[in-house]
């Protein structure tokens, strides 16, 4: 057969015309040349059948032409086009969800393009996937074409955009130990609520689920369950209620803690004993994986500081099944011998490669280490630099040699515009503010911002350089000017003009230490003539230089909603010129997790305070620590303490305990990013310090108790709460609040 195949070709061959000419008739914008260029024959060669419908088919994928006929006359080569119509322009109909220039950029037609009814059709395709996507899985998108002037047509997407399919319920089957609302809260997909107009978080994706799916496991195997698994996630339609009901399936396995804990080294020289403070799997907590991976991460770290860059940590489990437990060991052995031959960076426009580099702990030429591999990747990503980080290792030139890829996507860095602030002691306020957070493309921080409250105006001037000269230490200065206008809280105004410098660095794993120092100069004015004896007696400025260190201790699960572990605070400044102080606070909270599986989570606060005058005098009122709600809920700030009149002439030395406990709001939707909390505080405040002269009211009850309930939301613009609060012991002099709206922070 191959045989006759091959004979007919060749009789084909033998018989066909030579093309001597080729004419091209029908195309009126193509010229001859662009349509034979697309031809499998030339001058010379035999026209067969074979050549002919291939160039007939180079032809159609042009994309130029609606019809095309090649024949042979003679020895003339025929070619009859009839063009496709040029777009005159494109317009859409009926959108709301995409604007024109989004929906332009998800299709390939253009104007002053080449009309196809092939591509109109996938545009309208890749259209209604878009919209698919947002979660509006009812649209529908039709053309309307128009031929006008010159043959040239417009076409107009007509798009029905229907209802936004909603996600009317999310449940679990098989979550024996962990309750719905706890996961629902680790969800990317979220059920139908009040806000979603907004926020745009209730779009059911396929993908999405997946990796909910996956989100689900994690969690389980952080909490105990290591063999957990999600045996479906099943989204089924309702097209009467255009709403999708989402069901995770679960088999959540047993629960299993941690046992003996051990670490075996094959390395000669190793001090073993040093990586156990590393070690976050204790004896008798519950099983974690993020336990074991940060714990085996974090030793190999410590192991190449010790000088072992090559060690590798790898945990192997023994798992008790009748005792529910894993016993651990932790094997650090030698890895491969391998170093750094190159380091390349991709997709960085505007920042310096310098920036992207030193957040890996390696450099060209030194030893390769996995663990800090990983950990500059995660550094690069919580810069906020990029939109995306990807690493990659390939092989070198030789076999212990590497060249690691870097690949950036970068985003926008810089922000303007307006804002609201609040604080306890200011209230309410605005704020203009021109920020970039990679000035230069050098990873620097840059702030200007003008702000101002019903009585107070601000401006601001912040440069940070994160990397002062090439060392793991951040530098940077802060200048300002601050008005307080009189009878804001006080019987006189201030005007302060004042600027600071300050440097912090990593001491060990947690803590972290800063050096401040700064001068001041303030101002106090009386337009009503009714300021204390202490004021007007400064004489209008007050002069200060300042010098201070802060220690900070953080080990807890999660920076922005801890559940566990605790953070510990110690600042000490010295204030002099017109002053000669010593300020002394330190601050501490620790979270317990109650019942974590179900998001309750207790923690105790505690704070202390004291202001020491090296002269042997008294402390002057303006230097004190003026008590409001960061110490004690349910009193206005300004509104309690030792006072003057109206004045409040504040506190020398106080120590405040509180005790809270927080747990999901069963009833409200976990999109909402609220939960609720009971608490109850208490305080002594003292002014030892002071001139007892001074005090007219206040300070015939040094102790403060309060207790109340909170409601928590994790709101776009940070994490607030607002707290109900009842006083249980206070001063008649006191002003108490039932209401109070604060930010939530560690202490």
């Amino acid at each position: 057969m191959p045989s006759q195949i091959s004979g007919l070709l060749g009789v084909e061959a033998a018989y066909a015309a030579t093309v001597r000419t080729i004419s091209v008739t029908g195309n009126v914008r193509v010229d001859d040349s662009t349509v034979i260029s697309f031809l499998a024959l030339r001058k010379g060669d035999n026209a067969t059948s074979s050549k002919i419908d291939e160039s007939i088919d180079a032809l159609y994928q042009s994309g130029l032409f609606s019809s095309v006929s090649v024949s042979m006359s003679g020895n003339t080569l025929r070619i009859v086009v009839k063009e496709n119509p040029i777009v005159s322009s494109v317009l859409f109909e009926g959108n709301n969800k995409f604007s024109d220039a989004k929906l332009s950029d998800m299709i390939e037609i253009s104007s002053r393009g080449v009309y196809t009814e092939a591509a109109v059709a996938q545009d309208a395709r890749n259209i209604e996937l878009a919209y698919d996507q947002a979660g509006f899985n009812s649209v529908s998108v039709t053309t309307r074409t128009e031929i006008g002037d010159n043959s040239r047509i417009k076409v107009t997407f007509v798009i029905n955009e229907g209802d936004r399919a909603s996600i009317a319920k999310i449940s679990f089957t098989g979550n024996q130990s962990i309750g719905d609302m706890q996961l629902k809260a680790i969800l990317r997909t979220h059920e139908s609520h009040l806000l979603s107009w907004l926020f745009r978080d209730d779009v059911y994706d396929e993908d999405k689920l997946s990796v909910d799916s996956e989100l689900v496991r994690l969690y389980y195997a952080d909490r105990g369950f290591p063999d957990a698994q999600v045996l479906s996630a099943v989204a089924e339609f309702d097209a009467d209620r255009n709403a999708y009901f989402i069901n995770f399936t679960i088999d959540e396995g047993e629960r299993y803690e941690f046992g003996n804990i051990d670490i075996e080294t094959s390395i000669a020289g190793l001090d073993a004993a040093a990586l156990k403070s590393s070690i976050r799997t204790q004896e008798g907590r519950r099983y974690s994986l993020t336990a074991l991976q940060r714990s085996a991460a974090d030793m190999s770290r410590d192991a190449a500081h010790q000088g072992f860059s090559f060690a590798e940590v790898r945990p192997r489990l023994d798992r008790d099944v009748e005792a529910k437990r894993f016993n651990v060991t932790y094997l650090v052995d030698e890895g491969a011998r391998l170093y750094v031959e190159r380091i390349n960076v991709y997709g960085n426009t505007r920042t310096r490669d310098f920036v992207i580099r030193r957040e890996f702990e390696f450099a060209e030429g030194d030893p390769f280490n996995r663990t800090f591999l990983a950990a500059g990747r995660e550094a690069l990503q919580a810069l906020g630099f990029f939109s995306r980080v990807q690493v990659n290792v390939e092989q070198g030139t030789s076999a212990d040699r590497v060249v690691i890829n870097v690949v950036v996507e970068e985003k926008s860095t810089g922000s303007w515009g307006g804002g609201a602030s609040y604080s306890p002691q200011s209230g309410f306020g605005v704020e203009l503010t021109l920020e970039e957070r990679n000035f230069l493309g050098k990873g620097q921080h840059l702030k200007l911002a003008v702000g101002g409250t019903f009585g107070s105006r601000t401006y601001d001037f912040s440069f940070t350089e994160p990397k002062f000269m090439g060392l793991d230490v951040s530098a940077g200065i802060d200048a300002y000017r601050r008005t307080i206008d009189e009878g804001t809280n006080y019987n006189y105004g201030t005007d302060s003009t004042g600027f600071q410098v300050r440097v912090g660095a990593p001491v060990v794993d947690n803590l972290s230490a800063s050096l401040f120092a700064g001068f001041d100069q303030t101002t106090y004015t009386d337009t009503n003539a009714d300021a204390p004896t202490y004021i007007t007696g400064l004489g209008g400025a007050v002069n200060k230089a300042f010098v201070g260190y802060s220690l900070n201790y953080t080990d807890v699960d999660n920076q922005r909603d801890p559940s566990e572990g605790f953070a510990l605070n110690l600042t000490q400044q010295y204030v002099g010129i017109d002053h000669n102080l010593l300020k002394t606070e330190v601050k501490g909270r620790y979270y317990i997790p109650v019942l974590p599986d179900h998001g309750v989570i207790a923690s105790i606060k505690g704070q202390a305070g004291m202001i020491n005058e090296l002269g042997g005098g008294t402390v002057h009122p303006t230097e004190t620590f003026v008590p409001g709600p960061q110490i004690i809920r349910g009193f206005k700030s300004y509104g309690f303490g030792p006072k003057n009149g109206t004045n409040v002439l504040g506190v020398t030395e106080y120590v405040a305990v509180s005790a809270e406990v927080e747990f999901p709001l069963p009833v409200v939707p976990e999109a909402y990013g609220l939960s609720g909390a009971v608490w109850a505080d208490a305080a002594y405040l003292g002014a030892s310090g002071l001139d007892g002269a001074l005090i007219t009211s206040g300070n015939g009850v040094q102790t403060r108790t309060s207790v109340g309930a909170s409601i928590l939301w994790d709101s776009p613009l940070g994490p607030l709460r607002g707290d109900f609060a009842h006083v249980i012991d206070k001063d008649t002099a006191d002003d108490t609040q039932v209401f109070a709206l604060t930010i939530q922070t560690l202490f």
